[in-house]
């Protein structure tokens, strides 16, 4: 790709790598700071077109163009956090993050099932899991910011009091309360290995609708929270309980006896896809404590599974 010419045929070349370089970093950025892949790509989209709405002297005069690309990001990020809000207070039932798929089966929901541009992959670690968006869920924009880009992307308080318009003092009084949510809402996660075996035994349990198993998988206290935006059939509220859920699953299980459920990665944890007639319909992502399943995350709406698509 050339880029536009300077006086004296000089190409701009470079510069647009380095800019373009950023994408993936920024889409990391927006993602965790939004819990949506569509919203992050928005904002990334967003942030670039300030960019390229600069003159080129404009552009010249800014020292690290990667330094203006994440502090816009992050402040278009911060605007979206506020409108999010009332938008999800009018969301059909519960809102989950988006979940994603582990990047070698990562596919677009652009047409023609195109596989995504590297560059938009998530890398995916613990500040990803599902468990974590869903705390940082529990935040005011303004502490999910500050926690996001000081705990998770190691910015100053200084760059982040710059970025959000406040004080370091508030921002790292913001970060501490974001912290003490996070400290309060989470158990240590079980190693991934016994994750996976837990799962497997879950998904075991549910195709044979063995409900005494079930319920010995499921923690007491366990919840189900789906979310099928209104456009699809899905719990409008979490269903509480180990045996509650067991019972419910397995009548899932009987009114959809083609349903395929296989074991993949969800937000870098062990999780389950079902299909029907090979197309996603739901994604679940399970919260492991100990030996039991405290948590799962089951996401219908189609809109949030567009990574997850059929080739």
């Amino acid at each position: 790709m050339s880029g536009p010419s300077r006086p004296g045929g000089i190409q701009r070349e470079p510069g647009l790598d380095a800019i373009m370089s950023e994408r993936r970093q920024l889409i990391n950025l927006a993602y965790r700071l939004l819990g949506s892949l569509a919203e992050a790509e928005d904002a990334v989209q967003e942030t670039y077109a300030r960019w390229y709405a600069m003159s080129g002297e404009q552009q010249d005069a800014i020292e690290s163009p990667g330094a203006w690309l994440r502090t816009v990001a992050s402040r278009v990020c911060l605007d979206v956090l506020g409108s999010a809000r009332a938008r999800r207070e009018r969301y059909v039932g519960e809102w989950i993050p988006e979940p994603l798929p582990e990047p070698a089966e990562w596919i677009s929901g652009r047409p023609g099932g195109i596989t995504a541009d590297p560059a938009d992959r998530i890398t995916l670690d613990e500040s990803v899991s599902m468990a974590f968006l869903v705390v940082l869920e529990s935040m005011t924009p303004a502490e999910r910011v500050a926690f996001v880009l000081h705990d998770v992307f190691r910015y100053s308080f200084a760059e982040v009091a710059e970025i959000t318009g406040r004080s370091p003092a508030a921002c790292r009084q913001l970060a501490s309360s974001a912290r003490r949510r996070v400290r309060a809402a989470q158990a240590p996660a079980a190693p991934t290995a016994q994750q996976a075996g837990i799962v497997r035994e879950f998904r075991q349990a549910w195709e044979a609708q063995d409900i005494g198993a079930l319920i010995g998988i499921l923690d007491p206290g366990a919840t189900v929270t789906a979310d099928g935006g209104g456009l699809v059939s899905a719990a409008l509220r979490p269903i509480e309980g180990g045996e509650q859920i067991a019972r419910y699953l397995v009548g899932l299980a009987v009114r959809a006896p083609s349903l395929t459920v296989l074991e993949r990665t969800v937000n870098g944890q062990p999780g389950l896809v079902a299909q029907q007639d090979g197309v996603t319909v739901t994604v679940f992502a399970f919260d492991v404590e100990g030996d039991r399943i405290k948590h799962i995350w089951a996401v219908r709406n189609p809109d949030k599974l567009r990574p997850w698509s059929s080739r």
